[in-house]
């Protein structure tokens, strides 16, 4: 009884630690353009990606109800703050279908980078988003080159990494 019962939390172990150690295997580098979208943003105005050819973008979808998103949000915030005078910017796409909860969030966390409000998830669509939070970071000429889904700490050091070789290109 004894040796079923630590074969099988044994097994358990194992295939928890596959499914964390997967988590990293999150990232990829792309290529292609970036569809271009518009949207409202928490200011009131439509942004429009393609306006912002010649910056570096990072599109970051997240939910105001998503574990992950909401402790990466600061983190981007600092991101963003480095980089912002080198020709760098940050969408983050909320894809709440009420957009009062994702503003109810950002009373406590305050961010300067913009926060856009894709409450029919038409973007997220077009971006074959299916897991919270997914970052696409996209060229000065509009391509993609990096997707991660999911966010764990250390993430943003991947982030960094692309963003300044992007920067330097």
């Amino acid at each position: 009884m004894k040796t079923k019962f630590f074969k099988s939390v044994a097994a358990l172990c194992f295939v928890l630690s596959a499914s964390v150690l997967s988590l990293g295997a999150g990232a990829a580098e792309i290529k292609g353009p970036a569809a271009d979208f518009t949207l409202k943003s928490s200011l009131g105005k439509n942004l429009r990606l393609q306006e912002y050819r010649g910056q570096v973008v990072l599109i970051n979808f997240w939910a105001s109800w998503c574990g992950p998103c909401r402790q990466e949000m600061p983190i981007l915030e600092d991101i963003y703050k480095k980089y912002e005078k080198f020709g760098f910017t940050i969408f983050a796409v909320n894809v709440d279908e009420d957009s009062s909860l994702a503003n109810e969030f950002l009373k406590d966390t305050k961010v300067t980078f913009p926060i856009l409000y894709d409450n029919q998830n038409k973007v997220s669509r077009l971006y074959d988003v299916k897991a919270m939070p997914t970052t696409v970071i996209v060229d000065r000429n509009g391509n993609m080159r990096y997707l991660h889904k999911g966010y764990q700490p250390g993430t943003e050091d991947h982030y960094v990494k692309e963003v300044k070789a992007l920067i330097r290109e």
